[in-house]
């Protein structure tokens, strides 16, 4: 048996090469991402990609972008930078795309013209007309006024449970933890759209965005004086290299000073608010128990 003849050395290190990069290019190719990963890729593309249980097909796409160029050119110019503002303040729900309330904002006036034409041919009135066009003005900014709806109840969510976030996070960094990781720590623990927006706000800094630029979008996100006021503070600590212990300890005093304050203004505000439905309701019932015997009396007796 002839002797197998010794590879080249080049020959032996581009056969080590190939057999270490296969597996590497399997697993690039098979793996599935890792789930922040995937969660960032989500919460990134949610506008961009159509959900699983909306229809597709060769042709979807392309009368998406008919139906949403037309509907583009039948809206007012600022009209979708404006809705893209109220959603950032609403959280983005998944179920109101921004071509969705395009197209509410131009078909429900056009549904209500229609039947209210229809009805006007009927019984032709000045009262009916006027309705007619309280109800286009009313469909035509109903989006918005949902989104405004849906904002301010998570801005009073969001300030609601910042003071018991900032002292999870005073905590956190006493305990030795980094500014990052105690935000984190608070966004994984918590529950509500403050706690969303803490992770967004971390997702942004992963994904290239500076410290002050995914805080400002915090911010303006959130829509909150005191989250603000704490932004604010934060980046100025980290300008002039104050300790963020200190920042988050007097934040937190603070946000649990103007809860306390909040919650005394709604109850001395609640003698005021009965007084309405006292008067109206509660007082003239009262006055018929007690009165109504007295009155039917002396009609009685000078009748």
């Amino acid at each position: 048996m002839l002797p197998t003849p010794a590879l080249p050395g080049a020959v032996l290190v581009a056969v080590v090469a190939v057999s270490l990069a296969l597996p590497l290019l399997g697993w690039a190719v098979l793996a599935r991402p890792e789930r922040v990963q995937r969660q960032i890729r989500e919460n990134l593309t949610r506008r961009l990609e159509p959900a699983d249980t909306e229809p597709t097909g060769p042709g979807v796409g392309e009368r998406r972008s008919v139906l949403g160029g037309v509907v583009r050119r039948l809206t007012l110019p600022g009209t979708e930078q404006r809705l893209e503002r109220l959603l950032a303040r609403a959280g983005r729900p998944a179920a109101w795309p921004v071509e969705r309330l395009l197209a509410a904002k131009v078909l429900l006036p056009l549904v209500v013209a229609v039947l209210g034409a229809l009805y006007l041919q009927a019984t032709p009135r000045p009262l009916i007309a006027l309705l007619v066009v309280v109800a286009l003005v009313v469909t035509h900014v109903l989006p918005e006024l949902l989104l405004h709806s849906r904002g301010q109840e998570r801005s009073a969510a969001i300030t609601l449970a910042l003071a018991d976030t900032l002292d999870q996070m005073t905590i956190a960094v006493e305990a030795g933890l980094g500014f990052d990781s105690a935000m984190a720590r608070a966004g994984r623990n918590g529950q509500g759209p403050l706690a969303d927006e803490l992770v967004r706000t971390l997702q942004d800094m992963q994904m290239g965005n500076s410290r002050r630029l995914a805080y400002e979008g915090l911010a303006e996100r959130a829509n909150v004086t005191d989250l603000r006021r704490f932004v604010r503070a934060v980046l100025q600590a980290d300008a002039y290299g104050i300790a963020v212990t200190d920042v988050l300890r007097t934040q937190a005093a603070e946000m649990r000073m103007k809860r306390r304050q909040r919650a005394e203004e709604k109850a001395m505000q609640i003698p005021v608010k009965v007084i309405f439905p006292l008067m109206l309701c509660i007082l003239p019932c009262l006055f018929i128990v007690l009165l109504g015997p007295a009155a039917l009396d002396i009609v009685a007796a000078f009748s």
